[in-house]
C-alpha cells in the first residue's frame, strides 16, 4: 500500500511539475523574447534617431551638388564615411536608392535591386518618412539581425535613409541561458518533489498501515486492538471510528460471553432446582410403591411432603415461564391507562396479610392527585408485590415498612438485614438467592421477573442497601 501511494504521489508531483515547467517555459520564452526585442528596438531606435539627426544637421545648407554654401571644404559623403567608421553597423542610402555606406559590408557592392523583399519594403517606408524595423537583412548579412530604419532630412524633406543593423544572436543567447536556468530549476524542483512525495507518503501511509493492522487483528477476533492515533484530521476521524468499532465489538464479545455464561448457569441452576424436588418425589413414591411406608400417619406425611414439593415445582415452572415471556420482546403485555396509586394500594393490601403475621407496620405516603400511566396492571402489581414480599421476608418482627410515592417514582424502604455490598450487583440475576434462613424457600427468580416487568414498562429500578440498615428500592419513570 505504501509503495502504491508513494508512486502515485511521485507521479502526481512530477506530472504537475513538468506541466508547470512546460507552461512556464513557453510563457517565459514568449514574454522574455518579446521583452528583450522591445528593449533592443528601443535602444536601436534611440541610436538611429541620434545618427539620423546628425546626418540631417550635416546636410543643412548643402547644395544639391554636395558642397556647403560659403565655399567651405568637405563633403557630406566624407562625413558619412567618418560616421560609418564610428558605427560599423550603419548603412546609408540617398534618395536615389544608392548606398553611400554599407558599414561592415565595405568592399562589397550593394545594389538596391539585390536587397531581399523585406529589406526593400523597409527602405521604401523609411524614404516615405517612417521609422520602421525589419529582420529582412538577415539573409543578406548571413546572420540573424534586426534592422531599424530612420529617415534623413534636409530642409524638412527626406533625402536619404539610415539603416542601423545589429545581430540578434545576443538575444538568442540570453533566451537560451534563461531556459537553461529554468531547466535546472525544474530539475531541482523535481528532485525536491520526489523527496516531498516520499515524506508525504510516509506521513499518510504510517497511520493507514496502523489502521490496516488493527483491522486485521479485529478480523482475527482480537477486539482489544486499537490504532492509538490521535490526529485531528480525516485520517484521525477514521482511526477513532475504528477504535470505537473495536470497543463496541469488544463489548459485544463480552456481552455474548456473559450471555453464554448466563445460559450455562441458568441450565445448571434449573437442573439444581429441579433435582431436589424430583429426588424427593421419586424417593417418596418408591417408598410408597414398595410398601416401605405403610403406617397411615407416615403415608399421610409422605403425601403432604410430595404435595409441598409439587407446589414448589409448579411455582418454579410458573416463574420460569413468566421470566421467559418478559424477556421475549414479541410477547405482548397490556398497555392500558391506569392510576399508579391504585396499583400500589392493591399491592400493599396483598402484602399486609404477610406483614401482619410478623407484626410489621406499613406507613404510606401516597398523594391524592391521581398519577396516570399506561401499562399492564397485573404485571405492575406483581413487580411491586415481589419487592414488598422480599421486604417483609427480610424484615424483623415489629419493624416498619415505608411506601412513598410522587408523580414520577415509588419508593419502598424496609428496616431489614440489608444486602451485602458484594451481592448487590447480582441481586437481579436469575437464580441469585440470599443464603439467609429467611430465603430458603425462594427460587431466586423474583427480582429477575421484577426487572423484566420494569424494563417492559420503561421503569428504572435502583437499589440502595447497607447490611443491618435496611434496603431502599426506587421505581422511577418519565
Amino acid at each position: 500500500m505504501k509503495n502504491r501511494i508513494a508512486l502515485k504521489l511521485l507521479l502526481f508531483f512530477a506530472a504537475a511539475l513538468l506541466f508547470f515547467a512546460l507552461v512556464s517555459g513557453l510563457t517565459f520564452r514568449s514574454l522574455f523574447t518579446g521583452s528583450i526585442k522591445e528593449s533592443k528596438k528601443a535602444e536601436m531606435l534611440g541610436r538611429a534617431n541620434s545618427l539620423s539627426g546628425m546626418l540631417s544637421q550635416a546636410l543643412e545648407g548643402v547644395r544639391p551638388g554636395g558642397e556647403r554654401s560659403g565655399g567651405q571644404g568637405g563633403s557630406y559623403t566624407n562625413f558619412v564615411r567618418l560616421l560609418t567608421q564610428a558605427e560599423p553597423n550603419l548603412w546609408v542610402l540617398d534618395e536615389n536608392l544608392q548606398f553611400l555606406s554599407s558599414g561592415r559590408m565595405m568592399g562589397r557592392t550593394l545594389e538596391y535591386t539585390t536587397l531581399p523583399p523585406d529589406a526593400e519594403i523597409l527602405v521604401r517606408s523609411v524614404l516615405q518618412g517612417e521609422t520602421s524595423f525589419s529582420e529582412g537583412f538577415s539573409e543578406l548579412v548571413g546572420v540573424p539581425t534586426l534592422t531599424v530604419g530612420a529617415p534623413v532630412y534636409r530642409d524638412e524633406k527626406v533625402v536619404g535613409a539610415l539603416l542601423l543593423n545589429d545581430a540578434v544572436s545576443g538575444i538568442e543567447e540570453a533566451i537560451e541561458k534563461g531556459q537553461g536556468i529554468l531547466f535546472y530549476s525544474a530539475t531541482a524542483a523535481l528532485l525536491f518533489s520526489i523527496l516531498l512525495s516520499m515524506l508525504l507518503s510516509y506521513t499518510f501511509t504510517r497511520p493507514i498501515n496502523r489502521m490496516d493492522k488493527t483491522a486485521q487483528r479485529l478480523s482475527e477476533g482480537d477486539f482489544e486492538a486499537k490504532t492509538g492515533l490521535a490526529q485531528k484530521d480525516e485520517i484521525g476521524d477514521l482511526a477513532r471510528s475504528i477504535d470505537a468499532l473495536s470497543s463496541r465489538l469488544q463489548k459485544a464479545k463480552e456481552e455474548r460471553e456473559q450471555q453464554e455464561q448466563l445460559r450455562k448457569d441458568f441450565l445448571a441452576n434449573v437442573s439444581h432446582e429441579l433435582r431436589t424436588p424430583v429426588t424427593v418425589l421419586r424417593g417418596s413414591l418408591e417408598a410408597l410403591s414398595d410398601g416401605v411406608v405403610s403406617e397411615p400417619l407416615m403415608v399421610g406425611e409422605y403425601y403432604r411432603q410430595m404435595l409441598k414439593e409439587t407446589m414448589g415445582l409448579q411455582r418454579l415452572v410458573n416463574d420460569l415461564m413468566d421470566l421467559a415471556r418478559l424477556q421475549n420482546t414479541d410477547f405482548p403485555i397490556e398497555n392500558a391507562p391506569l392510576v399508579v396509586q391504585e396499583v400500589l394500594l392493591d399491592a400493599l393490601r396483598s402484602a399486609e396479610r404477610l406483614a401482619q403475621s410478623k407484626d410489621i407496620h406499613i406507613i404510606r405516603e401516597i398523594p391524592e392527585h391521581p398519577v396516570a400511566y399506561n401499562g399492564d396492571y397485573a404485571r405492575l402489581k406483581q413487580m411491586l408485590l415481589i419487592v414488598l414480599d422480599n421486604a417483609v421476608k427480610f424484615s424483623p418482627p415489629g419493624s416498619t415498612l415505608y411506601a412513598a410515592m410522587d408523580s414520577h417514582s415509588i419508593t419502598l424502604r424496609d428496616e431489614g438485614s440489608g444486602i451485602p455490598a458484594t451481592e448487590l450487583p447480582y441481586i437481579f440475576d436469575r437464580f441469585h438467592k440470599s443464603r439467609s434462613e429467611e430465603n430458603r424457600q425462594g427460587s431466586g427468580l423474583g427480582l429477575a421477573i421484577a426487572r423484566g416487568i420494569a424494563e417492559r414498562h420503561n421503569i428504572r429500578i435502583t437499589v440502595e442497601s447497607r447490611e443491618s440498615d435496611g434496603t431502599t428500592v426506587r421505581f422511577a419513570w418519565n
